[in-house]
């Protein structure tokens, strides 16, 4: 079953962030994951819960894959560039 990778984030230094998008990437798809949304226009209809901000989507072929990729080297080598400049929630969902 497809699993979603959900970020909703702020990005407090933009320019440094740039180095975490451009090294996530081949990670995100050496364990099969497709970006589907980075950060495009919001249209937020209730929130109640919370006010997403800036959303990432990808999709991951299943769970095993997507867990692959978060604990693999080569993202765990790139996360702390996001930590230091950007505010991040971050999950999982399966899917369609």
């Amino acid at each position: 079953m497809a699993t979603y990778l959900i970020v909703d984030g702020i990005v407090n230094n933009p320019e440094a962030y740039e180095a975490y998008k451009l090294k996530a990437r081949p990670a995100v798809e050496m364990y099969g994951g497709e970006y589907l949304a980075r950060g495009g226009e919001l249209d937020v209809k209730e929130n109640d819960l919370w006010t997403p901000t800036r959303i990432v989507l990808i999709r991951f072929p299943d769970m095993a894959s997507a867990q692959r990729f978060y604990n693999s080297p080569e993202y765990q080598a790139v996360l702390p560039i996001s930590k230091a400049n950007a505010k991040r929630t971050c999950f999982f969902v399966e899917g369609m």
